[in-house]
């Protein structure tokens, strides 16, 4: 089910942001379209690694047309910083793990769809990707650790996948399963984890209009470190929910067990809907450092986007239950 609530793209960008930051940040992500046509040349080893040529998904989609409506009302992180801090466990426990993650190979990246659908498949990540309706949007990304990044990500609403799936009347959650390739992946080989990574969400989440896969970043292919070839962006939840590098779409009347409920159920639940009244038991979330600034502001529940999206918890645990939370 759609949830239809006043949408943070009802607003002009002009009321939320200055104008003068929107039209460098145009400037800024048109003026990547030469070094796209060139094959992306120059480009740091961070972002694509050594053999970038021929590990580019897709790549005449980027830059994609931008969606001003999604505008997070918060300065961009430089691209440099967002793609050389962060968490992606396969690699690595550290936060500098842009370079181990360059060992991912990306090409050709086969994506299961099944479980409660009419008829399972198997596509290419690339082949799905360009049929699907590509724009640019930049959210705001809070992770579980209590830091914070703002990040212009392209790719495309989830409810499209889902559509193109074709769910049974029976499917409740939608699972997610990232790949499980310990010889390039070398957190896969500690066996304390319960590989491979798994994330899900209701129905009525994936079928939200925020709810977004991921396949681009500051106008380009996403990088590996951030999850390539596709990954999940629900920028209202805690940023464990985001599942990276995802091989697997499952359709199933049972709620999904995640990776980090499995892990340590009492500190990471299944909604990990952020809010800052609901305390990690080892941490507070009253605040969040920006990361590439140093400052630490105030968080806001539900990431800043409660207007759009608390509805779909209205009644799910009373409303203001811990679990919705943590």
């Amino acid at each position: 089910m759609l949830i239809r609530q006043r949408r943070i793209w009802d607003v002009k960008a002009s009321e939320i942001t200055p104008e003068k930051f929107f039209l460098d940040r145009r400037q800024a992500i048109f003026g990547l379209a030469g070094a796209a046509a060139a094959g992306f040349a120059g480009l740091p080893r961070a972002g694509f690694g050594k053999d970038k040529a021929a590990q580019l998904v897709a790549p005449e989609l980027y830059p994609a047309k931008v969606n001003a409506g999604f505008d997070p009302g918060r300065p961009l992180t430089e691209e440099k910083v967002a793609t050389t801090y962060n968490n992606f466990y396969e690699f690595g426990t550290t936060k500098r793990i842009y370079d181990t993650a360059q060992n991912l190979t990306i090409k050709p990246w086969r994506i299961q769809v099944d479980g409660l659908v009419e008829k399972p498949f198997e596509i290419d990540a690339e082949d799905l990707i360009r049929k699907m309706p590509v724009e640019e949007r930049a959210y705001r990304f809070r992770c579980v650790e209590a830091w914070a990044m703002t990040v212009p990500w392209s790719g495309f609403a989830l409810r499209h996948l889902v559509e193109l799936a074709k769910p049974k009347d029976g499917a409740q959650f939608l699972r997610m399963q990232t790949f499980m390739r310990s010889d390039e992946a070398r957190g896969q080989r500690q066996d304390w984890y319960p590989w491979p990574y798994t994330e899900g969400l209701t129905m009525a989440e994936a079928m939200h209009d925020m709810a977004f896969m991921v396949t681009g970043a500051y106008g380009k292919p996403l990088p590996k470190q951030m999850g390539a070839p596709i990954r999940l962006a629900v920028p209202w939840k805690y940023g464990f929910k985001s599942v990276k590098s995802i091989v697997r779409f499952s359709f199933t009347n049972e709620r999904p067990r995640t990776f980090w409920e499995g892990l340590a159920p009492d500190e990471y639940g299944f909604w990990a809907n952020v809010n800052p009244a609901v305390a990690h038991p080892r941490w507070s979330q009253a605040t969040e450092e920006i990361i590439g600034t140093g400052k630490r502001i105030p968080s806001v529940i539900y990431n800043g986007y409660g207007e759009q999206v608390a509805a779909l918890y209205k009644d799910i645990d009373g409303g203001a239950g811990r679990k919705l939370f943590m």
